[in-house]
């Protein structure tokens, strides 16, 4: 059980949260098809094919380096509002990750870099039926379980972001495409919040395997 990730660990765990997007390209697709429409699985299986192929070539000095390079790549890459987000949850990291390797903090660094970076990105708040229903109790989750070492923090995070994940079916959308939907918005998942959740759990179990 590694409680710190060197940085060739933290490539594969990453590459493997890519794949698990791009797996998920058709639940994606019928979740915004729902309350969007319809692309949010496209764009995201094209943003994280492109971050797994840049992080089998990136180059890395710092776990910083695997995070950005999977937020540009799918910056450049997913396009639409789900590129910006996405793009910014894995690029913020990249300032307060300095070290070669990942450790309990530092993956709980990057969740609350995470969360703010996107919160400031697309201007919402938790509550409103985003992705930011799963990333900040994840964030949270993630600092709460910190003593308990590096799985404690992933498995904590992303238990929390499937939590959070499935509430956004109770909400009512108040920013993005499904605000436009009110009230019918209501007795479907935000496909956002399902992505962090996809995305966190692959995490957690690319480390439960190291």
């Amino acid at each position: 059980m590694a409680q710190t990730l060197d940085l060739t660990q933290l490539r594969q765990v990453l590459i493997g949260a890519c794949q698990a997007i791009i797996d998920a390209r058709e639940e994606l697709t019928r979740a915004d098809r729902a309350i969007g429409d319809g692309d949010h699985g496209s764009g995201m299986s094209r943003g994280f094919t492109a971050a797994r192929d840049a992080l089998q070539e990136a180059e890395l000095s710092t776990a910083g380096d695997a995070f950005k390079t999977v937020g540009s790549a799918v910056l450049a890459s997913s396009g639409g509002a789900s590129g910006a987000v996405f793009g910014t949850m894995f690029r913020a990291p990249g300032k307060v990750l300095q070290d070669q390797v990942l450790t309990a903090d530092g993956l709980s660094s990057a969740l609350q870099e995470a969360a703010a970076g996107v919160r400031a990105r697309g201007r919402a708040e938790p509550g409103q039926k985003t992705m930011l229903d799963a990333l900040v109790p994840a964030a949270q989750a993630a600092q709460d379980a910190q003593p308990g070492g590096l799985l404690a923090v992933a498995r904590a995070a992303a238990d929390a972001a499937a939590a959070g994940s499935a509430a956004t079916t109770d909400l009512v959308a108040r920013v993005g495409k499904a605000k436009s939907l009110g009230e019918r918005s209501l007795g479907h998942r935000d496909p956002g919040a399902i992505s962090v959740a996809i995305l966190l759990e692959a995490i957690a179990e690319g480390i439960e395997e190291v």
